[in-house]
C-alpha cells in the first residue's frame, strides 16, 4: 500500500506515467513496469488524435444529416423568441420559398400535430410551426393564456423569422389565434386557413352551455379530456392513433389548457368571436369536415372574404386522420390564395 501511494505521489508530482514494458517484440513475454515522462510531444500526439476524432464525428453527423435531406426528409431550425409579456415560445423553420405557411396547433396539442404537413409543403415552401405558450416546448409563465395573447406570440415568431409574404394556418382553437394574429400585421398576412374551425364566428353560447363543456374536464382533466376529445372522432379510425391523440392531449398542463378553453370559448358567450375580422382584408378559407355544419352565409356577414372546403367522412383531427387528401386540399388552397 505504502508503495502505491509513493508511485502515486511521484506521478502526480513529476508528471511521469506508469506504463507496462514488453520484454519481447510479439507481447507474449514477461514485461515490467517502467516510469515514462509524459512529455511535450506525448501530449501533442493526444491533442492530434482528438481533433481527428472530432473530425471524424463531425464527418459522420454530416452525412447522416445529408443522407436524411437526400431522401427528402426536411430538417428544421429549432428557435425560440420571447413573447412580449417574457415567455419563451418555441418553433421550427424549414426553408423554403415564399410564401411562408405558418402552422398553428389547437388546444392541448402542439407542433407534433402537423407531422405530416411538414415534408409534403417544405419541399416548395418554407414552413413555419409554432408550439404556443403552455402547450409542447414553449413556457408556461403566463396566468391566463387568451386568444389576444397567443396573437401576439405568432406574430413574434413571424417577426423573429423575418417572414414578409405568410399565410396562417390553424387547427381549431388555432383558428381563433391566426384571426387575432392576423390584425397585428396585416401587411404581412395575405390569407387565412382554419382547419376544421371557423364553423361559424357568430355562435351563442349561453354560461351555462360553457360550464357544462367544461366543468367535467376542470373537476377531472384526465378523464373529462379524453371523453371531450373522444367526440370529435369519427368511428373506424385508427385506434393506434385515437389512443395517442387522447392520452397526448389528457397530458397536457391543466392550468394552461382549462385558461385557454376559457378564453376560446368565453368568447362565443360574450360575442367577441366576430370583433377580429372586420380588420381582415386577406381571405380567410376553412378546410373543414362534414362532422359539424359550416355556416358560410353568416360568417361572410363578419369576413370581407370567406370560403370553404369540406372533407368528408372525417374527424377532428383531418389532417393526421386522412393527411393525404388534406395536404391535397391545402395546397390547393395555398395556391389559390397565392394567386389572389
Amino acid at each position: 500500500m505504502k508503495h502505491l501511494k509513493a508511485m502515486t505521489s511521484k506521478i502526480k508530482g513529476k508528471g511521469e506515467i506508469l506504463r507496462f514494458a514488453q520484454n519481447d517484440k510479439q507481447g507474449k513475454g514477461t514485461g515490467s513496469w517502467v516510469f515514462a515522462r509524459d512529455d511535450k510531444q506525448s501530449r501533442n500526439d493526444k491533442e492530434k488524435v482528438h481533433i481527428m476524432k472530432t473530425h471524424i464525428l463531425i464527418l459522420f453527423c454530416t452525412l447522416f444529416i445529408l443522407s436524411g435531406c437526400s431522401k427528402g426528409a426536411p430538417v428544421g431550425l429549432p428557435g425560440v423568441v420571447m413573447s412580449p409579456d417574457g415567455v419563451p415560445i418555441s418553433y421550427e423553420v424549414y426553408p423554403g420559398k415564399d410564401p411562408t405557411l405558418v402552422f398553428v396547433h389547437g388546444w392541448s396539442c402542439d407542433s407534433r400535430y402537423w407531422k405530416e404537413q411538414i415534408p409534403y409543403f417544405a419541399k416548395k415552401y418554407r414552413v413555419v410551426t409554432i408550439d404556443l405558450p403552455g402547450h409542447g416546448h414553449s413556457g408556461m409563465q403566463r396566468n391566463r393564456y387568451t386568444m389576444a395573447s397567443f396573437g401576439k406570440d405568432v406574430k413574434a415568431v413571424v417577426d423573429a423569422v423575418g417572414a414578409d409574404k405568410v399565410i396562417l394556418i390553424g387547427h381549431s382553437l388555432g383558428g381563433g389565434v391566426i384571426s387575432q394574429a392576423a390584425t397585428l400585421m396585416p401587411e404581412k398576412v395575405i390569407g387565412l386557413v382554419g382547419v376544421d374551425t371557423l364553423h361559424n364566428v357568430a355562435h351563442s353560447l349561453t354560461p351555462k352551455e360553457l360550464e357544462g363543456m367544461i366543468g367535467p374536464i376542470q373537476s377531472d382533466f384526465r378523464s373529462g379530456t379524453k371523453a371531450f376529445v373522444s367526440q370529435m372522432i369519427l368511428p373506424g379510425t385508427d385506434p393506434v392513433l385515437v389512443e395517442w391523440i387522447k392520452n397526448d392531449m389528457a397530458s397536457a398542463p391543466p392550468q394552461a389548457a382549462l385558461s385557454a378553453m376559457n378564453a376560446y370559448l368565453g368568447q362565443y358567450v360574450t360575442g367577441e368571436s366576430t370583433e377580429p375580422y372586420s380588420q381582415i382584408d386577406a381571405p380567410i378559407v376553412s378546410i373543414n369536415t362534414d362532422q359539424w355544419p359550416t355556416d358560410v352565409e353568416s360568417n361572410r356577414k363578419y369576413m370581407k372574404k370567406y370560403d370553404v372546403m369540406i372533407i368528408k367522412g372525417a374527424g377532428h383531427f383531418l389532417m393526421l386522420e386522412n393527411p393525404d387528401q388534406f395536404n391535397k386540399a391545402l395546397a390547393k388552397v395555398i395556391k389559390q390564395i397565392s394567386n389572389s
